[in-house]
C-alpha cells in the first residue's frame, strides 16, 4: 500500500451513467483506485470499458454520477468553475485524441499558449523559447515550427498537441491514445520524452490506451473491462 501522502489522485467508488434516450449506460461501475505521485500509469481495456470515461472525471471535464475523484486532497466535486479552471491550468496537461489546437497560431505559438495564461509560470521569453525549442525537436516538427494546424497531417498535429501538454510542466499529464495517429518510430520517441519527464521532472503520466508498448513500460497498470476494474497491478520501478 502506498502511504497517503503519496497519493495523487483518489478515486472511490466512482460510477458514471449517462442518459440514452428512455435508458441509461452504465459507462463506470463502481471504481476503486489510488495513483501515486510520480505514476507512469496505464488505463487498458477494450473500446467501451470506461477508459476515456475515467480520465475524464479525473481531468474535471466530466462528474462522476456517484463517489468521489480526489486529487491532491481536494475532491472535485465540490471545486467551483474558478477553482476547477486553477486545478487544469495549474496541475493537469491534457493530450487529446481530437488534438484542440487554435488554428491561426503556428506550432511554437500552440506551444508556447498555456505559458502565457498564468505571469508566474510564463518565465522570460528566453527561457520560454528554449524549452519550447527543446519540445519541438522533441517530437520531431523543426522544419514545420512555423506551421499552422491545417497545414499538418494527423500525426503532426498529436505531436504538437503532446508538446503543448508538456510545455507548463504539469504535476499529472492525462493522455487519451497519445501514440494513435504517430507512426511507431515517433511513437517510441514520444514515450521516451514523457518517460523522460516522469523520471527527471517527477510528472505523473496517465495514459488511457490500447498501446502495448505503453502498456509494457508503465510502472502501474489498471486494467478495466465493462466500466470495472478487473486487475490493478503495481510493478517495481528500474
Amino acid at each position: 500500500m502506498t502511504s497517503n501522502e503519496n497519493v495523487i489522485i483518489s478515486l472511490k467508488d466512482v460510477h458514471k451513467i449517462y442518459p440514452l434516450g428512455k435508458t441509461e449506460v452504465h459507462a463506470v461501475k463502481g471504481v476503486s483506485f489510488d495513483i501515486t505521485r510520480g505514476d507512469f500509469i496505464s488505463i487498458a481495456g477494450p473500446s467501451g470499458s470506461g477508459k476515456s470515461t475515467i480520465l475524464n472525471m479525473i481531468g474535471c471535464i466530466d462528474t462522476p454520477t456517484e463517489g468521489t475523484v480526489t486529487i491532491n486532497d481536494t475532491v472535485t466535486g465540490g471545486m467551483k468553475d474558478n477553482q476547477i479552471t486553477q486545478l487544469r491550468h495549474k496541475t493537469l496537461g491534457f493530450i487529446f485524441q481530437s488534438f484542440n489546437l487554435i488554428p491561426v497560431l503556428n506550432i511554437y505559438e500552440n506551444i508556447e499558449f498555456p505559458l502565457l495564461l498564468d505571469k508566474k509560470t510564463r518565465g522570460t521569453k528566453e527561457e520560454r523559447k528554449q524549452w519550447i525549442d527543446y519540445l519541438i525537436m522533441m517530437v520531431g516538427l523543426e522544419e514545420w515550427r512555423t506551421h499552422r494546424p491545417n497545414e499538418l497531417s494527423g500525426g503532426q498535429r498529436q505531436r504538437v498537441a503532446i508538446a503543448r501538454a508538456l510545455v507548463t510542466k504539469p504535476d499529472i499529464v492525462l493522455a487519451d491514445e497519445p501514440t494513435a495517429n504517430l507512426d511507431s518510430v515517433t511513437g517510441e520517441a514520444i514515450i521516451e520524452l514523457m518517460k523522460k519527464m516522469n523520471k527527471d521532472v517527477g510528472t505523473t503520466f496517465i495514459f488511457s490506451t490500447h498501446d502495448q508498448t505503453i502498456v509494457d513500460i508503465a510502472d502501474h497498470v489498471i486494467r478495466l473491462k465493462d466500466g470495472m476494474v478487473i486487475k490493478n497491478e503495481r510493478k517495481e520501478k528500474e
